[in-house]
């Protein structure tokens, strides 16, 4: 495949320029999107979603999270989680439990089916970033990692 090129444009007389090429947001968005792209078309062979797959990713490592804080760890709004939880339990992947302390907390748990799932999904994901790393040395993936982690502290710390 190609390497993508963003063309910038002429500047036109009296605008500030901020060609997408300059832009980290810009292509940081980019790359997430072609991420995604591959990412489900790979996993959805196994009946699971994009939006399952966020999900699934931080159950597995926390199973067992109530909805609230798997919401928050997903970054979603909680009747989006709700929606997709309901597919989950639906496709076999999730149950949720109550609380014994509080009758209105759900805990989210992961099926035996989930389980069973976690290596070879994550196997795929492992194979996207490797082929995405390609002609990448170690010490400039090492960059990366450490300027994009930095940017996020950044923008996590700005409040409005």
């Amino acid at each position: 495949m190609a390497s993508r090129q963003i063309k910038s444009r002429k500047p036109v007389a009296g605008r500030d320029e901020f060609p997408p090429a300059e832009s980290s947001g810009y292509l940081v968005r980019d790359a997430h999107r072609a991420f995604q792209r591959l990412l489900e078309k790979r996993i959805a062979a196994y009946g699971v979603t994009r939006g399952q797959w966020y999900f699934l990713r931080v159950l597995w490592s926390e199973d067992g999270l109530s909805q609230r804080e798997l919401s928050a760890r997903v970054g979603m709004m909680e009747p989006t989680t709700v929606i997709a939880l309901r597919g989950m339990e639906r496709n076999g992947l999730i149950r949720r439990v109550r609380s014994i302390d509080d009758k209105r907390v759900s805990h989210v748990r992961l099926t035996p089916k989930a389980q069973r799932l976690r290596n070879e999904l994550l196997a795929l994901a492992r194979g996207i970033t490797q082929q995405a790393e390609e002609g990448i040395t170690r010490d400039d993936l090492e960059v990366f990692r450490r300027v994009i982690a930095q940017m996020t502290a950044n923008l996590d710390r700005i409040r409005s």
